[in-house]
């Protein structure tokens, strides 16, 4: 599932006012016309191998490539962030997350999956008073309610089209909801590549335990695009944590929603899929709901991790 649009894809502080922020904005979309490919892979893997399979080795090869940079750049304490307890809190709710929407994925198409985990903005609003000790107004109150209207219009509970995945793929948004929470409690206690390893590291031992009981041995083939799946993870991340170093997170939010539009193309060409009127109809409402907290966030300077998009997947 998807890392994204947040303060910074592992919560490291950002400057406010960065100098370039076009930069930031096209290393941002770049990202975000990667992440879909991963959910590709994973959804093709998934139709041959379970779930904890795929997400082991979406975590194992992330690990793979990204830990080489790390120990390259900052050695032995790229394995070492400040706060460990909170960072494995933080990385589980990530691994949960994940594994909730390549479940979904599974029999879901990726756009219509994608536009369920993009309930999490209004998630992190409708918590950020409890769990953040934030203020929200009225006409933000207003964007949560229509946005989870429009998450209902996707899921259609009641008609034909219902899929019992969608609820996955929802259950993914909120708890990276909780995920993105936690990012901005930590936000500065680490480097933003020294929290990303510890989450890869966190994922991948864990899977290690889980995945041996689903266990099938991969074709030739299946080793190659399980590798690729976790080149394109680390590509992704890489890719946001420098669009994050050049601009701010209340100006790249919307933009994350670009994401959806590369989730459609390769639904289509892989797999066939194409959402319907009322789906588009439901991520018009979720997108439309989405920017308008997203520009609240930025007219109100409010911390940006609050309108965060999702490196779940990543």
């Amino acid at each position: 599932m998807t890392d994204s649009t947040r303060q910074s894809p592992a919560g490291a502080a950002v400057p406010e006012e960065p100098g370039r922020p076009l930069n930031g904005i096209l290393l941002l979309v770049g990202a975000m016309m990667l992440v879909p490919i991963m959910d590709g892979i994973a959804k093709t893997l998934s139709a041959d191998y379970a779930t904890a399979q795929v997400v082991w080795a979406r975590y194992f090869f992330h690990l793979a490539f990204l830990l080489p940079l790390a120990l390259w750049r900052y050695g032995r304490a790229a394995l070492l962030p400040k706060r460990p307890v909170a960072q494995v809190l933080r990385g589980g709710l990530l691994l949960a997350s994940t594994v909730l929407f390549f479940a979904a994925i599974r029999t879901m198409p990726l756009a219509d999956a994608l536009a369920l985990v993009f309930v999490y903005p209004f998630v992190v609003t409708a918590l950020s008073p409890l769990l953040l000790g934030e203020s929200v107004g009225i006409r933000r109150w207003s964007a949560v309610l229509v946005g989870f209207a429009g998450a209902l219009i996707v899921i259609r509970p009641g008609l034909g089209v219902f899929q019992w995945s969608a609820l996955l793929a929802a259950g993914a948004g909120t708890v990276y909801a909780f995920y993105v929470m936690a990012t901005r409690k930590l936000a500065g206690s680490s480097p933003p590549l020294v929290t990303l390893v510890f989450t890869a590291l966190l994922g991948a031992v864990a899977m290690s335990f889980v995945a041996p009981a689903f266990w099938k041995s991969p074709a030739a083939a299946d080793w190659a695009l399980m590798a690729l799946m976790g080149l394109v993870a680390a590509a992704g991340h890489f890719l946001l944590i420098k669009a994050y170093e050049q601009a701010s997170a209340s100006l790249l939010s919307p933009y994350g929603y670009s994401e959806m539009a590369m989730a459609v193309v390769v639904g289509l060409v892989a797999f066939g899929d194409f959402p319907d009127a009322g789906t588009w109809l439901g991520v018009a409402v979720i997108i439309g709901s989405g920017i308008y907290i997203a520009v609240r966030e930025r007219k109100r300077e409010v911390a940006p991790a609050t309108v965060a998009k999702p490196d779940a997947r990543l």
